[in-house]
Parts: structure tokens; C-alpha cells; sequence
């Protein structure tokens, strides 16, 4: 469940893309987990309509995945709609996504900059859009052209076939005891979310979702005949997602294509933590580091990085410097980088990017408690934080070498700020019973982290939305609201990689 500055600052990304009303039933599905369309009416002051049509937007735009679960009497099968904050959130980062692609296959990037515009497209919508972009008097691309340059995003992964319309999801099976369940491998079983399980009960097969485009398909495609299809770089007409009357069954009948996030995060997670790691290294281990990177071979795992050496010694002779360098010298600086060769394939290095986000995390923390509270704050902070067990007070004090005075009132103002909690603990010792306060890093210490993130990105949008609206209504401050906006963007970008590094990776 998003937390109270999350849910707002969801509220304020799709009311300025789809206005109040699609808003208000985006908040309420945060708000109160998946409801049905007669409970999201129920407390929303809104019509049936107006309801079904915002969920139109928010599924058409990835946002809201509908599913069905037995719910209410005999278990008949109704249909809930469950907002997905991820989704939600990703829209700050478009401009990020299309950077991209627009680096890795310049080609495609049209097809990209389509789907996130309309949030869900067939082939021939997409077919049509890049007909209607091509400038007067130029020569239009074929169709055999342009479902070329969209397998090559398709192949790449950077765009899926959309999960399935409705699921079917079954509380009752996961209720289940393990006995009753057929046992999975230890390596796989994890405590799943709601959000996650419907997600994951929704998405194809990866076969499924990266299927390409084959010509015999593209061909049969009766693009230029349907009248039906969205006109180019308008949304899909709300006829393309029918709602059924009695079960509020939302049904898509085309293949429909979208982007697929979770492919663009983990390149901004990979470059994200290659510029952080980059910032540290001397010219001499640089450039390996950047070979190693740039060698990266697609797979599955969202969690390392892994370059076949052969690849990397190509990328390092391209270096200034790189071709005077031996293959022993470059894998003892891969070894120093903890680019770990696997046991299986000895070829092959692989870099924890989990490892290096975690170190990340906790520097962020770590230095707004040192501008919040100061030095000593930080330097028993961080103790605490590297302990990661119960500190007992007299131990904090000399393992800091601070001041038994100024640790007492540092660790107040940590426990005050939530950051830290305490427990009293009764020891017997010789004749009589000893009492003490231990000391720990809060579970939630980060929950609470991100919400002041939520909080602060929810603030830099209302401030970026005002000087807008003051520069359309027209002043003689111009210039310095102009300058004060473009402030405030470069804070917003800045402060999203904070939010990235947090909720994201």
C-alpha cells in the first residue's frame, strides 16, 4: 500500500494528464486496495459512467489491471480493478525511456514515444501514426519497413504484448496449507504482495510477450480498411475496451502493445549505478569499468550486470589506452571492481547491481540525518545502521568516542525523528537486577525515508504547476518566473533519481 504522500503525489501525475475525475478514482484504488465497480461508485461522488470511463483511461494508459476473484455470496466471481502505483509513477520518467531508445535504436524510437503517448496500441494503430508523421513530399516507409524497425524493440525488450485483460485470481489458493500445494523450489518461494500476484497472475509468458511481429501477420493486417482504429497520436477509442453491463467485464479483442517498464528501469538502475561507481574509479580502471558496462548481455536477471570477457577485451582495445593493457591486467582490475567471474561459465563476469544500490540507499539516509542532526547524529547513526542489531547505550559511547552526554540527547533526537528505536532491557547481575536501554535502526526507517521523498516530489510539482499557470496569465516578471520554473525542473530531475534509487531499484 502506497503511503499518504505517495497516494497524493499519484493523485497530482494523473490529474494533470487526465483530469479530476480520472484522478479521484486512481486515489481511491490506492487509497483502499482493489474494489468492484459498484464500490468504487459507492464512494466516489461520481456516476457510473464517469467511473467506468476514468477506469477505461487508467487500464488503456497502464495503470489499473483488472482481475476476477470470487468475492460475496457463494462465491460468485466479480470483478476488481487494482491501481498499479509503479505504473503511476513511471510517467515522470518518459522522457527518460525515449533517451534511451532513442540512443540504443534511434530507428524506433517513434514507435516508443507512440505508446507512451496512448499507453496501448495495435500494430496497425502504430502503422498508421508513423505514416501520418512522415513530413509532405517525403517518401513513406513500407509496412515491411516499419514492422522491421518494431521487432527490433520487440527483440530488445523494450516493448511486450499486454497482459491479459482479466485474470483469474483465486485468495483461497494461496490461503492453502503447504501440504495441500504442490512444493516449489526453496529459491523461488517469497511472500508476494496483492499488487504482485495479480501482476503476475496477468503477464504472458515471456514467449508470449516478446513475440515478434511475423510478416505473414502484418500483412494480413487490414489496417487501411478498419475505420474503427484511433486516428494517429489520439488515445484509443473507448470502443477498443468494452465494458459489459452486468459483470463490468472490460475485454480487449486486438493484440495490443505497450511498453514495458520494468525493461527501461533496469537500464536506468544499471546506468544509475555505473555513473555512481564511475565517480570513484582512477582513468586507469575507467575505462574497463565503462567496457564491462557497454558488454552487458541481455537477460532475464534485473538484479547484476553480466559481460562475457571476450566482449569486454573488444570494448577495452577501443579504449585511449586499452590495447597496451593484458588480459591478466584487466581481470584483476574486474576482480578489484567485484565483477566476479561465475563458477559455470568462467567467461563471464558478473556485477551485483543490488550490492551497490543498497550502499547507495543507506549513504542518502546517511547524510540527510549529518545535515539534520549533525556529525555525531550521523556517526552513530551509521554504527547502528552497520550493526543492524540492538546497541546497547554505554557500547554506542565508546565506540564512538563521543561525549556520554551528547549521545543521550543525539539518540533522542534520532528517536524523535523516527528514525531509531529503543527498548529497555533487565539484565541480573550479582545481587540485584541492572536495567538498560538498547538501541536499534528502525524497520521503517526507510518507509518513512520515502514518504518525505513522495512528499518533497509532490511539492516541486504543485511549485512547477503554479509558476506555470502564472506565466499563462501573463506577467511582467516573465524572465524570473521563467528562470525560477526551469529551477525547479532541474530540482525535480535531480530529486527523481533520489526517488528512483529508493522506490525503483
Amino acid at each position: 500500500m502506497a503511503s499518504r504522500h505517495g497516494i497524493l503525489l499519484a493523485a497530482s501525475i494523473i490529474s494533470d494528464h487526465f483530469g479530476p475525475f480520472v484522478s479521484k478514482v486512481c486515489a481511491c484504488l490506492l487509497r483502499h486496495g482493489p474494489l468492484s465497480l459498484q464500490e468504487i461508485v459507492r464512494r466516489l461522488d461520481l456516476s457510473l459512467s464517469q467511473v467506468k470511463n476514468s477506469l477505461l483511461v487508467l487500464i488503456q494508459h497502464n495503470c489499473v489491471q483488472a482481475y476476477s476473484t470470487p468475492r460475496g455470496v457463494k462465491d460468485k466471481t466479480v470483478t476488481v480493478y487494482l491501481a498499479i502505483f509503479d505504473n503511476v509513477l513511471h510517467r515522470l520518467r518518459f522522457s527518460k525511456f525515449l533517451s534511451i531508445v532513442r540512443a540504443d535504436i534511434p530507428e524506433s524510437e517513434a514507435f516508443l514515444e507512440g505508446l507512451l503517448q496512448n499507453g496501448r496500441l495495435t500494430f496497425d494503430q502504430l502503422v498508421k501514426r508513423t505514416i501520418s508523421k512522415v513530413p509532405e513530399g517525403s517518401p513513406q516507409p513500407t509496412k515491411e519497413e516499419i514492422r522491421m524497425n518494431f521487432n527490433k524493440l520487440v527483440y530488445a525488450h523494450y516493448v511486450e504484448r499486454c497482459p491479459k485483460p482479466e485474470p483469474f485470481l483465486d485468495p483461497l489458493i494461496d490461503e492453502q496449507p503447504t501440504s495441500t500445494r504442490k512444493r516449489a523450489p526453496k529459491t523461488v518461494e517469497m511472500v508476494l504482495s496483492l499488487e504482485q500476484k495479480v501482476i503476475h497472475t496477468a503477464t504472458l509468458s515471456d514467449a508470449e510477450r516478446f513475440s515478434e511481429i511475423p510478416y505473414s501477420m502484418e500483412d494480413s493486417s487490414n489496417a487501411n480498411d478498419d475505420d474503427h482504429h484511433a486516428v494517429a497520436g489520439t488515445k484509443r477509442k473507448h470502443e477498443a475496451l468494452e465494458v459489459d453491463e452486468d459483470e463490468s467485464i472490460i475485454a480487449e479483442k486486438e493484440v495490443l502493445w505497450r511498453a514495458n517498464f520494468e525493461k527501461f528501469i533496469f537500464c536506468l538502475k544499471k546506468k544509475f549505478c555505473a555513473e555512481r561507481k564511475k565517480a570513484k574509479l582512477k582513468l586507469s580502471t575507467l575505462a574497463i569499468w565503462e567496457s564491462f558496462c557497454e558488454a552487458n548481455v541481455t537477460n532475464n536477471d534485473k538484479k547484476t550486470v553480466t559481460s562475457p570477457i571476450n566482449a569486454i577485451l573488444e570494448r577495452v582495445g577501443q579504449k585511449e589506452g586499452g590495447s597496451s593493457m593484458t588480459v591478466d591486467q584487466i581481470i584483476s582490475v574486474l576482480n578489484d571492481l567485484e565483477c566476479i567471474s561465475a563458477t559455470r561459465d568462467p567467461e563471464q563476469f558478473t556485477f551485483d547491481l543490488n550490492r551497490l544500490v543498497e550502499t547507495c540507499r543507506n549513504d542518502e539516509v546517511e547524510s540527510l540525518v549529518k545535515k539534520k542532526h549533525g556529525q555525531e547524529a550521523y556517526t552513530i547513526f551509521r554504527l547502528l545502521l552497520k550493526q543492524d542489531c540492538p546497541v546497547e547505550t554505554d557500547e554506542i559511547t565508546d565506540r564512538t568516542i563521543l561525549d556520554k552526554q551528547v549521545v543521550h540527547q543525539t539518540l533522542c533526537k534520532l528517536w524523535n525523528d523516527d528514525y531509531i528505536d529503543t527498548e529497555r532491557v533487565t539484565s541480573a547481575a550479582g545481587t540485584g537486577n541492572t536495567q538498560f536501554f538498547v538501541w536499534r535502526v528502525k524497520n521503517t526507517y526507510r518507509e518513512h525515508y520515502i514518504d518525505h521523498l513522495y512528499h518533497a516530489a509532490l511539492n516541486l510539482r504543485q511549485m512547477v504547476n503554479c509558476l506555470a499557470e502564472l506565466l499563462l496569465e501573463g506577467t511582467k516578471d516573465e524572465t524570473k518566473l521563467r528562470n525560477r520554473r526551469n529551477i525547479l525542473i532541474l530540482a525535480q530531475i535531480r530529486h527523481d533519481e533520489s526517488l528512483m534509487l529508493f522506490h525503483d531499484f
